[in-house]
C-alpha cells in the first residue's frame, strides 16, 4: 500500500505559468487541512521558547506566559492577550527581528493598532535597557505622534518590561490552548 503523499492528488504543472483552473481547485480543496493546524503550529512554536533562558531570569516561554497573564488579569480582550501571548514567538527562529515574525502571524486575525503594538514593541522596549548596551532608549520618539504610540507604549511598560519575574504566578501555556484553537481558526 503507498503511502499518504503517493494517495493524495496533486497538481501537475512545473511552473504556475502551465497551472491551470482545475490544478488551482484541487489545491484550495486542500487547504483546510493546512490552516486548521495553525493552532498546533503556533503552540508548537511557544513550546520552542521552553527552556531557552539566553541569560534571562526567566525563560522565554514564562515571559511570554506572564506577558498575557498580566494583560488578562488586568481584564484586556481575547486578541490583546492572545497579542501578548505570542509577542516574541520569533525569537528562536528570527532572533534580530523577531517582532516581524509575530506580526506577520497576528495580522489577518488582529486589529491594525495590535498589529502595530505588536510589529514595534522591540524599539519601545528598548527604552527600559538599550541604554546599557551603548544604544538610544529614545529611539521610540522616532513614532512620537502615531496614533499607536501610547498604545505600544503601554504594553511595554505594563506587561512586557515587568514580565521577567521569576516568582510571578503565571497561567501554565495550557491555560491559553483553548483561545489559541479559537482565535487562529476564526475566518481572518
Amino acid at each position: 500500500m503507498g503511502t499518504t503523499e503517493d494517495t493524495v492528488k496533486r497538481a501537475n504543472f512545473k511552473s504556475f505559468a502551465e497551472s491551470t483552473r482545475e490544478d488551482w481547485q484541487l489545491i484550495v480543496s486542500q487547504r483546510e487541512p493546512l490552516i486548521s493546524a495553525l493552532p498546533g503550529r503556533v503552540t508548537q512554536q511557544l513550546e520552542l521558547l521552553r527552556d531557552d533562558f539566553g541569560g534571562f531570569p526567566v525563560d522565554r516561554l514564562e515571559h511570554s506566559l506572564q506577558t498575557a497573564t498580566r494583560a488578562e488579569r488586568d481584564g484586556r480582550n481575547d486578541e490583546y492577550v492572545m497579542c501578548a501571548l505570542i509577542h516574541d514567538i520569533g525569537d528562536v527562529l528570527t532572533p534580530h527581528n523577531h517582532p516581524d515574525l509575530a506580526a506577520a502571524v497576528l495580522k489577518p486575525f488582529v486589529s491594525e493598532e495590535n498589529h502595530w503594538m505588536v510589529a514595534h514593541h522591540d524599539v519601545f522596549q528598548g527604552y527600559y535597557f538599550w541604554h546599557h548596551l551603548g544604544g538610544n532608549r529614545n529611539a521610540r520618539d522616532a513614532f512620537e505622534g502615531h496614533e499607536f504610540y501610547d498604545h505600544c507604549e503601554e504594553f511595554c511598560r505594563l506587561y512586557d518590561a515587568p514580565a521577567f519575574d521569576s516568582s510571578y504566578d503565571s497561567n501554565p501555556l495550557e491555560h491559553y490552548i483553548p483561545l489559541i484553537n479559537e482565535f487562529f481558526t476564526k475566518n481572518p
